[in-house]
């Protein structure tokens, strides 16, 4: 292969992460659009200033940092993965950096954070909608164990294994886990 041949192998490679990750931003994008515009209304949350408690403004920081971990996995979906958060495009290449080196499913970790952090801001908690959410916890938990995982071992195979074996699914470490078998860019 030629110098110049290999130049443009290299810009193609560039130009295609740069589309995996725009894609993955605009998927990210438009789902974390869909649950702001739907769910507050459907939740019945509403900015009461006056009527709500000052401190339950500092839960505005978790908020603010589980929707941060979120988009970061957006991002690692598209740059590391090449792929997006959707399941017709997912990522074609085992994503095992930045907060997924902590536990297995940040993203989902990272928005239940933020939207608990935002139930307490907005404080309009119920039984029933207490009940919904716990419903909505475990579809999804169900949905990562008996679809996400098995197609994932399915497409990765060993790699998979053993970072399941390593990374626990919902509760993260303490110490991020580096691969020794394999370099993951």
């Amino acid at each position: 292969m030629t110098q110049q041949q290999s130049g443009g192998a290299l810009a193609a490679g560039r130009e295609s992460r740069w589309l995996s990750v725009m894609a993955s931003l605009a998927a990210g994008a438009a789902f974390l659009a869909l649950w702001f515009w739907l769910l507050p209304g459907w939740l019945g949350f509403k900015v009461e200033a006056e009527e709500a408690a000052r401190w339950r403004w500092l839960a505005a920081v978790p908020a603010v940092l589980g929707f941060a971990v979120a988009l970061r996995c957006i991002w690692d979906f598209g740059w590391t993965g090449r792929g997006t958060p959707v399941p017709v495009a997912p990522p074609r290449r085992l994503v095992v950096v930045g907060c997924y080196r902590y536990v297995r499913n940040p993203m989902y970790v990272g928005f239940a954070v933020g939207w608990i952090g935002l139930w307490v801001v907005f404080g309009r908690a119920s039984m029933p909608l207490i009940i919904a959410v716990a419903a909505v916890a475990i579809g999804i938990h169900l949905f990562v164990v008996f679809y996400e995982e098995p197609k994932l071992r399915k497409k990765f195979g060993a790699d998979y294994e053993n970072y399941c074996r390593n990374v626990r699914r919902w509760w993260p470490r303490l110490r991020g886990w580096d691969n020794p078998d394999k370099a993951v860019s």
